[in-house]
């Protein structure tokens, strides 16, 4: 198994980080891919549990993530569930506010490839193009 862990502080309110993580198209700059939006989510809110979206990363074939469970402004836990070269995915954002009004990022995803050696490349661009995107919000 790999594990991609990457914590960002932002000066913005938990509210206000959350709704922009949350939103689907939003995400494209962290993972350098194309998004999709497919479904909202089936509790009756857009980005809820149920929400799905698909990726394409260059050339490779397009897969499927979709939100299995959603707090508001506490966490955000998908899945791949069709697709990639990815296996026994999970992402999990999670927010809590900080003492000065900020927000604190944990973000963990843990997988492992379909292929050997695919893991580790992927966790290695995966940790930049997260730590990047976060950055530049």
């Amino acid at each position: 198994m790999q594990r991609v862990h990457v914590i960002q502080d932002f000066p913005q309110p938990v509210s206000e980080v959350f709704a922009y993580l949350s939103e689907q198209e939003n995400l494209e700059p962290l993972f350098g891919a194309k998004i999709k939006r497919l479904s909202d989510g089936t509790d009756g809110t857009r980005n809820g549990a149920g929400a799905s979206r698909e990726l394409r990363v260059g050339p490779l074939p397009g897969f499927v993530e979709t939100n299995v469970e959603v707090i508001p402004d506490e966490l955000i836990r998908y899945r791949i569930t069709k697709g990639g070269i990815l296996k026994d995915h999970e992402g999990v954002m999670r927010f809590s506010s900080q003492g000065d009004g900020g927000t604190l990022l944990d973000y963990t995803i843990d997988f492992d490839g379909k292929a050997p050696l695919l893991g580790p490349i992927v966790k290695r661009v995966l940790t930049k193009s997260i730590t990047d995107g976060l950055r530049r919000y």
